[in-house]
């Protein structure tokens, strides 16, 4: 009979270690929900035993292994930024087998998570991190950054609509936060928009614009937050350098050297 881990309990005899599902967030393996959804499904052991509860804790020595493959302990943190094309999946396992943007990142990478999603025909800046807990930390609306888009919609734009985005706006039963939302040009009955919000509910940009009968051909993200897709072109990445990232976000903890004799 297979022996499972259950929580650890409460004790006053030292440190406990850190919780499982915050180690591999931290070791860029999923967001916290996401290990636990792995953990109810048996992909996580540790120590070889199945992980059974969130509350396990990960001491010095143990050995985590996630669908059989084992986990490093978690690097200093780092962030990419990526220019996904259409085309490519924001998963790592997709049922269908369909190509994702983890099966086109250049190999030597570390296992890394992407703050956010871009839906399969979306384009435009992507950040990936090995980091979960910075992952998650990043989509929480309350950071307040704007994500900002380039967006091409097929159809009459109504100008004073599109102003009254600014004030939120509901479409089928869904209440959707503040959007600025400017009309750069138009083409026949094709225009492009800069549109920026602060939320990004699923598909947001799209199912906004279809309660305004539009209907968006082209979706690019240019930013998030204070960084920029810039001029990287498609399936390009780039790392965004430790100076930078401590800048923008500063009480990042700092990176912890290893000591040498």
């Amino acid at each position: 009979m297979t022996e499972e881990l259950n929580p650890t309990p409460e004790t006053s005899d030292g440190p406990r270690g850190e919780r499982i599902a915050k180690f591999l967030a931290r070791a860029g393996v999923a967001s916290r929900r996401d290990v636990e959804r792995m953990i109810e499904d048996g992909r996580i052991k540790m120590d070889g035993q199945p992980v059974t509860h969130p509350a396990t804790f990960v001491q010095p020595g143990d050995i985590v292994l996630v669908d059989g493959k084992p986990v490093d302990n978690p690097e200093r943190t780092r962030l990419w930024r990526y220019h996904k094309p259409d085309g490519l999946l924001t998963t790592h396992r997709d049922p269908q087998e369909r190509r994702t943007v983890f099966d086109s990142l250049p190999e030597g990478m570390p296992r890394v998570i992407s703050v956010g999603r871009l839906d399969i025909n979306s384009e435009g800046l992507l950040l990936l991190t090995n980091d979960g807990e910075l992952a998650r930390r990043l989509e929480l609306p309350g950071n307040a950054w704007v994500r900002r888009y380039r967006v091409r919609v097929f159809g009459m734009v109504d100008e004073r609509r599109l102003a009254s985005l600014v004030d939120g706006f509901e479409f089928e039963g869904i209440r959707y936060g503040s959007i600025e939302a400017e009309l750069d040009s138009v083409k026949g009955d094709n225009s492009w928009l800069t549109v920026s919000l602060r939320e990004g509910k699923n598909r947001e940009i799209r199912q906004v614009m279809r309660g305004l009968n539009l209907h968006v051909s082209r979706l690019i993200r240019l930013s998030y937050g204070p960084f920029q897709l810039g001029s990287l072109k498609a399936r390009e990445l780039e790392e965004v350098n430790g100076k930078t990232l401590r800048e923008q976000i500063p009480d990042l903890p700092a990176p912890t050297r290893k000591r040498t004799r």
